[in-house]
């Protein structure tokens, strides 16, 4: 059995297909078989008022996708576009690597990988803005 297997921690709340769940009182452990079902963490969402750094905003718009207020093909072009902005800044091995698999997810449609893999930037990016690019 292949798919996504969350594993939610009590009180948890997440967005499968527009609809918020929220777990128990318990750990627990989802597996999604429906493939391209759209899931959020809420605990991971970035807010509106957050989306004030180019690697967040482009974040942010996978993110619009997922949680249905985006539609996919306008949010794919604005991707790829962001994502290529951001490559023009982001030259290390390390990053290029993230960004070549956003690339990927994001021209299979497939925005939670895209996501993901643009949200391992964010730490680089804090060190970037804030002076400390080691």
């Amino acid at each position: 059995m292949s798919g996504l297997v969350l594993k939610l921690n009590p009180k948890e709340r997440v967005l499968v297909n527009g609809a918020v769940i929220e777990n128990g009182d318990r750990r627990s452990r989802l597996s999604i078989l429906t493939p391209n079902a759209n899931i959020l963490r809420l605990r991971d969402a970035i807010r509106p008022d957050e989306v004030n750094t180019p690697v967040r905003r482009v974040c942010y718009i996978a993110q619009l996708v997922l949680s249905g207020d985006a539609p996919e093909e306008d949010a794919q072009f604005q991707l790829l576009r962001g994502i290529e902005q951001l490559s023009q800044a982001l030259r290390d091995d390390d990053s290029r690597s993230h960004l070549d698999a956003a690339t990927d997810a994001t021209k299979r449609s497939d925005f939670y990988r895209a996501l993901k893999s643009l949200r391992n930037l964010l730490p680089r990016e804090a060190r970037l803005l804030s002076g400390n690019a080691i």
